[in-house]
């Protein structure tokens, strides 16, 4: 990553500054100014300012992000463009190891952009609970739930014809649109509710917000959403070994 260091830490800054503004300063004026001095409705007569709402969404889209652009393109670039995998097979190291190193590899920026995100959150009064930093790894997690399925995926193109692209519009900003990012699930047509139910987008975004301002579910639900996400990234990783190990003979 160090050829492009550089990229990825002025992402990780500018991106959570851009919608800050933009949702902080924008949006979330004119949504306070008009559902009333407490904000957001949650039920039961509690309320919070809009930015606090969308807060956690926003983290756990960015790791969504992060997740889709590491898992895609370098990927396919280990396997045909810069065959940056096929070396490691003079060494005794074998292909389950390197979908590892690159798991870890993507782990590390995820809390990177993670970590950042969240002190800009901080900044902008957007962490009302001190369990607030739980939404690190909530996102990180929802983060893997999502890429490593997707490095499955890519894992198995032999020549990129534009799949990439079709993820990012298809799938990516789907995610991004429909699932509770903006507004609360509910609010959505229920012949469209499924999609956020089955979104590790969602899943990731509603336990940042148990954290972040004590939106209130039960117990079971929270670690249901858990297990749920670790079961996505387990079954992307495990079917990643089996590509790897496949294309690469080890």
């Amino acid at each position: 990553m160090r050829g492009y260091g550089w990229t990825v830490l002025l992402t990780a800054v500018g991106t959570p500054l851009v919608y800050l503004f933009a949702m902080g300063v924008g949006l979330a004026a004119l949504v306070d100014a008009n559902t009333g001095a407490g904000g957001v409705p949650l039920g039961a007569g509690r309320a919070v300012p809009y930015l606090v709402f969308v807060a956690p969404a926003l983290l756990a889209t960015a790791a969504i992000m992060v997740a889709a652009e590491e898992n895609t393109y370098p990927v396919m670039s280990g396997f045909k463009w810069r065959r940056t995998y096929y070396g490691p097979q003079a060494t005794p190291l074998a292909s389950r190891q390197l979908v590892n190193g690159h798991c870890l590899g993507v782990l590390c920026r995820l809390l990177l952009t993670c970590g950042l995100y969240f002190l800009f959150l901080l900044l902008f009064g957007a962490v009302p609970e001190a369990s607030g930093w739980a939404m690190i790894p909530t996102a990180a997690l929802g983060g893997f739930a999502f890429g490593l399925p997707l490095m499955a995926y890519a894992s198995g193109i032999e020549d990129e014809k534009g799949q990439f692209a079709l993820v990012q519009r298809f799938v990516v900003m789907p995610l991004f649109l429909f699932s509770g990012t903006f507004f609360p699930l509910e609010a959505m047509p229920p012949a469209v509710r499924w999609f956020g139910w089955i979104s590790p987008l969602w899943h990731s975004t509603e336990l940042g917000r148990v954290a972040g301002y004590g939106q209130v579910e039960p117990a079971w639900l929270t670690v249901l959403r858990v297990c749920y996400l670790a079961l996505l990234a387990a079954a992307g990783w495990l079917l990643a070994r089996r590509v790897y190990a496949r294309r690469l003979g080890t």
